[in-house]
């Protein structure tokens, strides 16, 4: 049976997981805490968590959470928070001062994630926000954010996210069977660098 710290090693060795911070998020918020069939945690794969969604592939959010470099202190707008295990180890990544804020747009979904996060006290400490919406629209109330996260597959960046991300701020997005990652140069203009080579569910 494959274990955390097993995964763990498997996605530093492979040159998935680098950054120091985001290893420690990784090894602190148990990926079992979010998933409905615990003994299938650590298998480098996507789950079922109902409802038609999965909780991504460990290699995958490794992979995005480079990409975003998620920073102490920082504000981040996680779409499409599902199990809550992104939600999680963005807050563990932003600390004390920073704030997640977490969209989903199916109910269930939004109250299974919510429970889950809340087995580490990130909701009480004012840290993790979770709120029932259409990611496309992001949440406009904490706008602006240092960074965005989406965790379903787009065509293109929503047009509401680009405008609530701060200059110098990214999101990292996936669109077709790439992943984008996107910097705002200034208020009209981004650098794209787009990853391909993977599979999402596409956004709701």
């Amino acid at each position: 049976m494959p274990t955390l710290q097993g995964l763990v090693e498997n996605l530093k060795n492979e040159g998935w997981l680098k950054t120091e911070k985001i290893i420690e998020a990784f090894k602190k918020i148990k990926r079992e805490d979010f998933v409905i069939d615990k003994d299938l945690s650590y298998f480098d794969t996507a789950l079922e968590i109902g409802k038609g969604q999965t909780i991504s592939q460990p290699l995958v959010v490794a992979f995005m959470l480079e990409l975003l470099q998620p920073k102490e202190g920082e504000k981040i707008l996680d779409i499409g928070s599902g199990s809550g295990w992104t939600t999680a180890l963005l807050a563990h990544c932003v600390g004390k001062n920073g704030k997640v804020i977490a969209v989903e747009i199916i109910p269930e979904l939004k109250e299974f994630g919510e429970n889950n996060v809340k087995k580490y006290n990130f909701i009480k400490k004012g840290i993790v926000k979770f709120v029932l919406g259409d990611g496309k629209f992001g949440y406009k109330k904490e706008a602006p954010f240092d960074k965005i996260l989406v965790s379903a597959g787009a065509i293109e960046i929503p047009q509401e996210l680009k405008n609530q991300l701060k200059v110098g701020g990214k999101i990292v997005i996936p669109i077709y069977n790439s992943i984008v990652e996107a910097t705002k140069i200034n208020q009209n203009k981004f650098k794209e660098e787009a990853y391909p080579g993977f599979v999402f569910i596409p956004f709701i």
